[in-house]
């Protein structure tokens, strides 16, 4: 009896973490793929920005909804905190350290788009304040793209508030970083007491005359 109710609460729980999610080497390889495929397209899209927008007025792109518009923006994202450049790149490196650090425990796939897409977006901006001008951890970030009433912004922008949203629906759905929801622990013993009441009740009514 107790021999098949391990075997019934191990397909029902899925506590084996063997069974229960894949190995974080896996979430890792797409932490990466994700952020080097995010920070190449901003750079990308910056430079061909510099190129091709500098002393241009903005150019429709889709009608007055979105437009190309190159601004040199010295704050952070959205073009708020522009007095405070130095502060935000040192700020910068020491989020990229703490998102590399979390990005090793990993154990989920959403987590893993969720924190590459945030790294790629950090260190997107911070490569422009290391070096662009007018000087090292001063460079003005290139903003290129405009909403109406809206600060311009460009693909790193875009790729932290991004993983932000992310960030809040694993949140708001109880899943850790591990890849496990909190609540599941509660889940299984309550499947697990049942289990053990029902047979309980059976053996009382076997051994009953």
């Amino acid at each position: 009896m107790h021999g098949v109710q391990a075997a019934r609460g191990t397909s029902l729980t899925g506590d084996d973490p063997e069974v229960d999610r894949p190995t974080n080497g896996r979430h890792r390889l797409l932490f990466v793929g994700v952020a080097v495929t995010a920070y190449v397209v901003d750079v990308a899209t910056k430079v061909w920005a510099m190129r091709h927008l500098a002393d241009r007025g903005p150019v429709p792109l889709v009608g007055d909804l979105l437009q190309l518009n190159l601004v040199r923006n010295p704050g952070a994202a959205f073009s708020t905190g522009t007095r405070f450049t130095l502060a935000f790149s040192l700020l910068a490196i020491v989020a990229a350290i703490v998102v590399l650090v979390l990005a090793r425990k990993v154990g989920d796939w959403l987590w893993a788009v969720a924190f590459g897409l945030l790294f790629a977006g950090i260190v997107g901006n911070l490569t422009d304040r290391i070096f662009r001008d007018p000087g090292p951890f001063r460079g003005h970030v290139v903003d290129f793209l405009e909403l109406p009433h809206w600060p311009v912004f460009n693909v790193a922008d875009m790729c932290i508030n991004v993983a932000a949203v992310l960030i809040v629906i694993q949140s708001v759905r109880g899943v850790g970083l591990d890849g496990r929801r909190s609540h599941r622990a509660g889940s299984s013993l309550g499947d697990d007491g049942a289990g053990d009441t029902a047979d309980g009740a059976g053996d009382t009514a076997q051994e009953t005359p």
